[in-house]
Protein backbone atom coordinates (compact mmCIF):
# COMPACT_ATOMS: atom_id res chain seq x y z
CA UNK A 1 0.00 0.00 0.00
CA UNK A 2 2.84 2.42 1.04
CA UNK A 3 4.49 1.28 -2.27
CA UNK A 4 1.39 2.47 -4.37
CA UNK A 5 0.97 5.48 -2.50
CA UNK A 6 4.90 6.55 -2.87
CA UNK A 7 4.42 6.10 -6.78
CA UNK A 8 1.52 8.17 -7.43
CA UNK A 9 3.41 10.78 -5.66
CA UNK A 10 6.44 9.94 -7.66
CA UNK A 11 4.21 10.51 -10.56
CA UNK A 12 2.94 13.54 -9.65
CA UNK A 13 5.51 15.05 -8.53
CA UNK A 14 8.44 14.14 -10.62
CA UNK A 15 7.73 17.10 -13.41
CA UNK A 16 11.82 18.62 -12.59
CA UNK A 17 9.85 21.63 -14.64
CA UNK A 18 7.57 24.37 -13.37
CA UNK A 19 4.37 23.37 -14.90
CA UNK A 20 3.22 26.90 -15.18
CA UNK A 21 6.63 27.51 -17.09
CA UNK A 22 5.53 24.85 -19.29
CA UNK A 23 2.45 26.33 -20.32
CA UNK A 24 0.48 23.44 -18.72
CA UNK A 25 -1.93 24.67 -16.06
CA UNK A 26 -1.46 24.16 -12.60
CA UNK A 27 -2.77 21.57 -10.08
CA UNK A 28 -6.25 22.22 -9.05
CA UNK A 29 -7.09 22.21 -5.40
CA UNK A 30 -8.74 18.27 -5.90
CA UNK A 31 -5.49 17.19 -6.85
CA UNK A 32 -3.69 18.92 -4.57
CA UNK A 33 -5.76 17.67 -1.49
CA UNK A 34 -5.16 14.06 -3.26
CA UNK A 35 -1.22 14.77 -3.35
CA UNK A 36 -1.91 16.30 0.47
CA UNK A 37 -3.62 13.01 1.51
CA UNK A 38 -1.04 10.33 0.00
CA UNK A 39 1.93 12.29 1.26
CA UNK A 40 0.59 12.63 5.03
CA UNK A 41 -0.15 9.14 4.62
CA UNK A 42 3.76 8.79 3.99
CA UNK A 43 4.27 10.69 6.44
CA UNK A 44 2.53 8.53 8.96
CA UNK A 45 4.10 5.55 7.81
CA UNK A 46 7.34 7.00 7.97
CA UNK A 47 6.71 8.10 12.02
CA UNK A 48 6.06 4.57 12.26
CA UNK A 49 9.18 3.07 11.18
CA UNK A 50 10.83 5.62 13.07
CA UNK A 51 8.73 4.59 16.17
CA UNK A 52 9.93 0.62 15.27
CA UNK A 53 13.40 1.67 14.42
CA UNK A 54 13.33 3.09 17.83
CA UNK A 55 12.87 -0.08 19.38
CA UNK A 56 16.12 -1.21 18.14
CA UNK A 57 19.72 -1.46 19.61
CA UNK A 58 21.81 1.91 18.84
CA UNK A 59 23.75 -0.61 16.59
CA UNK A 60 21.08 -1.97 14.64
CA UNK A 61 19.32 1.89 14.59
CA UNK A 62 22.23 3.65 13.25
CA UNK A 63 21.75 2.90 9.27
CA UNK A 64 18.42 3.72 9.55
CA UNK A 65 17.89 7.25 11.44
CA UNK A 66 19.95 9.16 9.21
CA UNK A 67 18.18 8.15 6.06
CA UNK A 68 14.58 8.32 7.88
CA UNK A 69 15.25 11.69 8.36
CA UNK A 70 16.64 12.58 4.95
CA UNK A 71 13.33 11.36 3.53
CA UNK A 72 11.02 13.12 6.53
CA UNK A 73 12.71 15.90 5.68
CA UNK A 74 12.86 16.26 1.91
CA UNK A 75 8.98 15.20 2.55
CA UNK A 76 7.95 18.21 4.40
CA UNK A 77 10.68 20.57 3.16
CA UNK A 78 10.58 19.63 -0.69
CA UNK A 79 7.67 17.80 -2.18
CA UNK A 80 4.63 19.25 0.64
CA UNK A 81 6.19 22.62 0.15
CA UNK A 82 5.29 22.08 -4.02
CA UNK A 83 1.54 21.54 -3.13
CA UNK A 84 1.68 24.31 -0.14
CA UNK A 85 3.07 26.77 -2.55
CA UNK A 86 0.46 26.18 -5.20
CA UNK A 87 -2.32 26.06 -2.90
CA UNK A 88 -1.37 27.98 0.87
CA UNK A 89 -4.99 27.55 1.90
CA UNK A 90 -4.12 23.46 2.14
CA UNK A 91 -1.14 24.59 4.46
CA UNK A 92 -2.08 23.42 8.19
CA UNK A 93 -1.77 26.30 11.16
CA UNK A 94 1.47 26.27 12.72
CA UNK A 95 1.68 24.40 16.12
CA UNK A 96 2.19 26.52 18.95
CA UNK A 97 5.69 25.42 20.76
CA UNK A 98 4.78 23.54 24.02
CA UNK A 99 7.12 23.11 26.96
CA UNK A 100 8.04 19.53 27.59
CA UNK A 101 8.91 19.92 30.90
CA UNK A 102 9.29 22.73 33.63
CA UNK A 103 11.44 20.42 35.85
CA UNK A 104 14.89 22.13 36.53
CA UNK A 105 18.10 19.90 37.65
CA UNK A 106 18.04 21.16 41.36
CA UNK A 107 14.77 19.76 42.12
CA UNK A 108 15.77 16.68 40.64
CA UNK A 109 16.47 13.58 43.02
CA UNK A 110 17.79 10.25 41.29
CA UNK A 111 17.61 6.60 42.16
CA UNK A 112 20.77 5.63 44.28
CA UNK A 113 21.27 3.26 41.20
CA UNK A 114 22.04 5.93 38.93
CA UNK A 115 24.58 8.84 39.86
CA UNK A 116 24.85 12.09 38.07
CA UNK A 117 27.94 11.05 36.09
CA UNK A 118 26.08 7.82 35.23
CA UNK A 119 23.65 10.02 33.70
CA UNK A 120 26.17 12.31 32.34
CA UNK A 121 28.19 9.70 30.14
CA UNK A 122 24.38 8.60 29.08
CA UNK A 123 23.79 12.39 27.59
CA UNK A 124 27.59 12.44 26.33
CA UNK A 125 27.37 9.00 24.22
CA UNK A 126 24.48 10.30 22.56
CA UNK A 127 25.80 13.64 21.40
CA UNK A 128 27.92 14.45 18.19
CA UNK A 129 30.02 17.54 17.00
CA UNK A 130 27.00 18.52 14.69
CA UNK A 131 23.58 19.98 15.95
CA UNK A 132 20.61 17.16 17.33
CA UNK A 133 17.47 17.63 18.14
CA UNK A 134 16.74 17.60 21.85
CA UNK A 135 13.78 15.49 21.81
CA UNK A 136 16.05 12.86 19.58
CA UNK A 137 18.35 13.07 21.95
CA UNK A 138 16.03 12.53 25.03
CA UNK A 139 14.27 9.78 22.85
CA UNK A 140 17.94 8.28 22.91
CA UNK A 141 18.77 8.34 26.09
CA UNK A 142 15.62 7.18 27.43
CA UNK A 143 15.89 4.00 25.07
CA UNK A 144 19.22 3.21 26.70
CA UNK A 145 18.07 3.81 30.02
CA UNK A 146 15.33 1.32 29.58
CA UNK A 147 17.53 -1.51 27.43
CA UNK A 148 19.83 -1.07 30.64
CA UNK A 149 16.67 -1.46 33.20
CA UNK A 150 17.76 2.53 34.72
CA UNK A 151 14.71 4.56 36.47
CA UNK A 152 15.33 7.52 34.89
CA UNK A 153 12.95 8.98 32.48
CA UNK A 154 12.65 11.88 29.94
CA UNK A 155 12.07 14.95 31.98
CA UNK A 156 15.05 13.95 34.11
CA UNK A 157 17.01 13.61 31.11
CA UNK A 158 15.90 16.93 29.64
CA UNK A 159 16.62 18.59 33.08
CA UNK A 160 19.98 17.45 33.14
CA UNK A 161 21.03 18.37 29.27
CA UNK A 162 19.55 21.94 30.28
CA UNK A 163 21.91 22.06 33.35
CA UNK A 164 24.92 20.59 31.21
CA UNK A 165 24.15 23.59 28.50
CA UNK A 166 23.68 25.91 31.27
CA UNK A 167 27.08 25.12 32.86
CA UNK A 168 29.13 25.28 29.57
CA UNK A 169 29.82 21.26 28.82
CA UNK A 170 27.72 21.14 26.21
CA UNK A 171 25.99 23.55 23.24
CA UNK A 172 22.68 24.24 23.73
CA UNK A 173 20.55 26.41 20.93
CA UNK A 174 17.20 27.63 21.76
CA UNK A 175 14.64 26.76 24.75
CA UNK A 176 15.69 23.37 26.39
CA UNK A 177 12.60 23.38 27.66
CA UNK A 178 11.09 22.89 24.51
CA UNK A 179 12.88 19.57 22.90
CA UNK A 180 11.71 19.51 19.36
CA UNK A 181 12.60 23.09 18.83
CA UNK A 182 16.01 23.17 20.43
CA UNK A 183 19.52 21.42 18.92
CA UNK A 184 22.31 20.35 21.16
CA UNK A 185 25.97 19.19 20.37
CA UNK A 186 29.50 18.48 22.04
CA UNK A 187 31.49 21.36 22.36
CA UNK A 188 33.53 22.33 19.74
Amino acid sequence: MIYQRLAKVFLICSNPFDIRDAGIEAMDKMQAKKIRRHLLAIDNAVDKAFAAICELNKEDRRPFVHALGELGSRLHVEVLELVYREHPELRPPPVPPTINSDLRWKDVTLPTSVSEADLDAIIFSMLTSRQQKAAMVIGNAVTHCREHNLPINDEILGARIEELAESGRIQGFGDLRLWGYSEVKLND
